[in-house]
């Protein structure tokens, strides 16, 4: 048996072999002390014919799935090593076989998997500066390919679908990419296979025999050189670890990176998209408020529009028109949903049933949730949205297969597939037949039961049955003495005696031989019906896919009407204009409806860049978020929350929210917040939108002041990048930029001051702010009162030689020898000599004043108005 252990273990050595002995999987040497430590469980030893006892512990067979969950979890593979034939009829040592690897990217187990998120595999080629990308989720059958330019590209898609498991080439390892930190940050899972897994024949060969097509322009793969080869070797090893022929991989899905909104880690993990930045919960999340579907694949599907929104106008209008024929039409909607929180993971349980592993209680929910598409489609005719027609013509009610499992299948099977009790009465002949044997077995016991009692005298005499005796008469010690000769002892206990009779032999033999019949019969005819469905799987898998996209929309316009969202307006002219605009997240979370909504005005011309300023806690970042929030929002097809919104495409969103030490790598905040900076300047198009919070705060005043105005400049200028932001900043200085940058406009938090206390009122108003308000901020926060009068007199003293004044020279110096055009590279500016605001003459703030709408000026804005004057006239030349 050791003998047969190490040969299978050789041919597995980067796994943990499971060895299946009798009721226990079984793990000797080195996998024993792996799997006792990682596992908490007991080491013991065993003798195996060598000097020292080897290393063992297992695993009870029917518990595996907790430990090997664990145990992949923690990144390690494990190779199933079964019984492939019956113990009983086994001449010698029973044979055994690896029947699958589990590692992270391929666990199916339904208790390790969350139903809401893909479980994705990845691999990853590197070859000539390009980067081939393949990801599977062979839970659901999903496959993509595409190709990346850069490593920048490719973390992007990294942190956009997640995957557990990364299979790469050796190339990769030295393509400069951080992998250290994608097991470490991203808890990803790396394996470099063998180069000949990425053999470009093997590799062709195999998507073109499993595909079964004669060549890649049929698969749309064409153009796709890296990719091809990337998902030749994914598929290979998907089929080794697998071992079945992965007949739910029924296409592969070429897709262009350019299509979708490029979303980088760093501001997926800002906008907190799918989980909270802190807490890392799906409450408190986009996805916590968008997330209303019934199913599983619903939800998945959801998180996938989230995490690559669209930037095609005309797919996000299709999208668009489906949601508000759906927010319009509530009673068809909610009826929709009914029938849909029957439906279960349609996607997962297919798999199942080609995978061979689904249990009869699996088709049993199979079926209730085809009895519900009839229904759904029906309603669904009636609906005119284009994208819900196609929906409604994706949609096969499958009633042949329902049909098929409700004639076939009992409507409470047990788990177990070979212990009977699955097939139906009355769906075949032969198994009616030995089950009445069966069952007319136990009236032929009964018969025997009560004739012998009669015979011998003895009352309490019980026929029994069990596993290792069969069917046996059981007399206790009282009327042992009854006992006629002809019985046979066939066990004795404490306070009993089992026996046999020729009689009862017989009987035992007839049902006996019935039950195993029946048993087999059953397995073989359950057999057939899950190999029916599986055989329709591309149908299935279709008919799952068009339920999830209708979960998604109905979903969406539920949320749309329950919180007065609005459909936004479109646009390809980069003019982003949102009225009372609203933080989806933050709003459900405030108490009665005490949000104060903000408007939003950016272009690509006069308005690309406000400056907005105000203290801490004011809402300056809730408030930049929720503008990314709602461009984001409205490219993956959802309505809104504002009074109306007319948005802009946008490529990409990047945001600088936020920074904290990356003591692991050595980056000090600061470092941590240039290079995210650093990142944003380099990869931000003219129709990218920037969220950046505080640029500077990490160093010297006069350095941070200097780099963000230095930031400002490089962002307005359309010849090196031109793209819309929304810049917070606590350097009140830079409110001077306007008027001075063309496209540089001002905003701030209004704040009402009562003596040495502040109230935020949470709303935007054109014009910067004076003051930080910092000390007002701390007394707030509960800083001790000699603290805050300590500070008091510091900043008075301070204020004497105003960090603006020393600002002004150098601007004041500046605009004297500026000239009308700059031909200078960016790279090649010295910061210390880029203009920063011209000098501000009384003669401005007079004619400013002229000008003032006073009977049409609120009370907000009369305050905020003064208050830029204010500082206009303090900081003059």
């Amino acid at each position: 048996m050791m003998k047969q252990y190490i040969e299978t273990k050789n041919q597995y050595k980067d796994c943990i072999l499971f060895y299946r002995l009798g009721d226990f999987y079984e793990m000797f040497y080195e996998d024993a002390l792996t799997a006792s430590k990682e596992l908490e469980i007991t080491l013991t030893g065993k003798s195996c014919g060598q000097e020292e006892r080897a290393p063992m512990c297992g695993v009870p067979y029917h518990a595996v799935e907790g430990y090997l969950n664990k145990l992949v979890s923690k990144g390690y593979k494990v190779a199933i090593c079964e019984q492939v034939e019956d113990p009983k009829q086994a001449k010698g040592i029973v044979k055994r076989e690896v029947v699958r690897i589990v590692t992270p990217g391929t666990n199916l187990d339904t208790q390790a998997l969350d139903e809401t998120k893909n479980n994705y595999i990845m691999c990853i080629v590197y070859i000539a500066d390009r980067y081939g990308l393949s990801i599977a989720d062979i839970s659901t059958g999903d496959y993509f390919v595409t190709e990346l330019p850069d490593s920048g590209k490719l973390l992007d898609e990294i942190c956009k679908f997640m995957p557990s498991e990364i299979i790469c080439n050796e190339s990769f390892y030295m393509s400069g990419m951080d992998l250290e930190d994608l097991r470490q940050r991203l808890g990803i899972t790396i394996y470099a296979l063998d180069s000949w897994y990425f053999d470009d024949a093997i590799c062709k060969k195999k998507l073109l025999e499993h595909f079964k097509v004669s060549s890649f322009a049929g698969l749309g793969l064409m153009d796709y050189d890296c990719g091809i080869i990337s998902a030749g070797a994914l598929l290979q090893y998907l089929l080794e670890t697998q071992k079945n022929t992965l007949s739910h991989l029924t296409h592969i899905t070429p897709y262009v990176t350019g299509k979708f909104m490029m979303l980088d880690s760093s501001t997926r993990r800002n906008l907190e998209l799918c989980e909270t930045l802190r807490e890392k919960q799906k409450r408190g999340s986009l996805l916590w408020v968008l997330d209303k579907t019934k199913t599983a694949m619903g939800a998945r599907t959801l998180r996938k529009y989230m995490e690559q929104p669209l930037i095609d106008k005309t797919e996000i209008v299709r999208r668009l028109n489906a949601v508000e024929e759906l927010k319009e039409q509530a009673i068809s909607r909610e009826e929709i949903r009914e029938y849909l929180s029957a439906v279960y993971d349609l996607e997962r349980l297919i798999t199942k049933i080609t995978y061979g592993t689904a249990n009869p209680r699996d088709l049993t929910a199979f079926r209730s949730s085809l009895e519900m598409l009839p229904s759904v489609k029906y309603i669904l005719e009636e609906m005119e949205a284009p994208l819900l027609v196609n929906i409604c013509e994706d949609l096969d009610t499958l009633e042949d297969l329902c049909s098929l499992i409700g004639s076939a299948i009992t409507e409470e099977p047990p788990i177990a597939m070979k212990e009977g009790g699955i097939i139906k009465d009355g769906y075949s002949g032969e198994v009616d037949s030995l089950r009445r044997a069966k069952s007319d077995g136990k009236d032929w016991l009964a018969k025997l039961e009560n004739k012998e009692r009669e015979k011998t005298g003895i009352k309490n005499l019980r026929i029994r049955y069990n596993k290792v005796f069969g069917y046996y008469l059981e007399v206790t010690n009282s009327y042992k003495d009854l006992v006629p000769e002809y019985y046979t002892r066939k066990q004795t206990l404490a306070n009993a005696e089992r026996y046999i009779t020729p009689e009862l032999k017989e009987l035992e033999d007839t049902i006996l031989g019935a039950e195993d019949k029946l048993y087999a019969l059953e397995y073989e005819l359950y057999c057939t019906v899950r190999d029916t469905i599986a055989a329709e799987v591309e149908r299935i898998q279709k008919t799952a896919k068009a339920v999830a996209a209708l979960d998604v929309f109905a979903s969406l316009a539920l949320v749309a009407e329950r919180n007065q969202y609005v459909r936004p307006n479109i646009n390809e002219k980069g003019v982003i204009d949102i009225q009372d605009g609203r933080h989806p997240v933050v709003e459900r979370m405030i108490p009665n409806d005490m949000f104060i909504s903000n408007d939003t005005y950016l272009d690509d011309k006069k308005q690309r860049i406000s400056i907005i300023t105000g203290p801490n806690m004011a809402g300056k970042s809730t408030y930049m978020r929720q503008a990314a929030l709602i461009v984001l929002m409205a490219q993956i097809g959802s309505f809104v929350p504002a009074s109306k919104a007319n948005i802009g495409l946008v490529d990409r969103i990047f945001t600088r929210v936020g920074a904290s030490d990356d003591l692991a790598s050595g980056q000090s905040t600061f470092m941590v917040e240039m290079t995210e900076v650093a990142n944003i300047l380099r990869n931000a198009t003219s129709k990218s939108l920037l969220i950046l919070d505080e640029i500077g705060r990490g160093t010297s005043t006069f350095d941070g002041l200097s780099i963000a105005w230095a930031v400002i400049e490089y962002i307005s200028d359309t010849r090196l990048l031109g793209a819309k932001t929304l810049f917070a900043t606590h350097y009140h200085e830079l409110t001077e930029l306007e008027g001075k940058i063309e496209n540089v406009h001002n905003y701030c938090i209004a704040v009402k001051e009562k003596g040495d206390d502040i109230v935020f009122l949470r709303k935007i108003v054109k014009g910067g702010a004076d003051k930080s308000y910092g000390i007002q901020v701390a007394k707030l926060a509960g800083v001790p009162d000699l603290v805050i009068d300590r500070a008091k007199e510091i900043v008075e003293e301070l204020s004497d030689e105003d960090i603006t004044t020393r600002v002004s020279e150098i601007a004041a110096k500046e605009h004297a020898s500026k000239k009308k055009t700059r031909v200078k590279k960016y790279d090649e500016v010295d910061i210390a000599q880029m203009s920063l605001f011209d000098t501000v003459k009384d003669d401005d703030v007079i004619e400013e004043l002229k000008h003032i709408d006073v009977g049409n000026l609120t009370p907000i804005d009369a305050l905020n108005t003064i208050y830029r004057l204010q500082n206009k006239l303090k900081n003059r030349w």
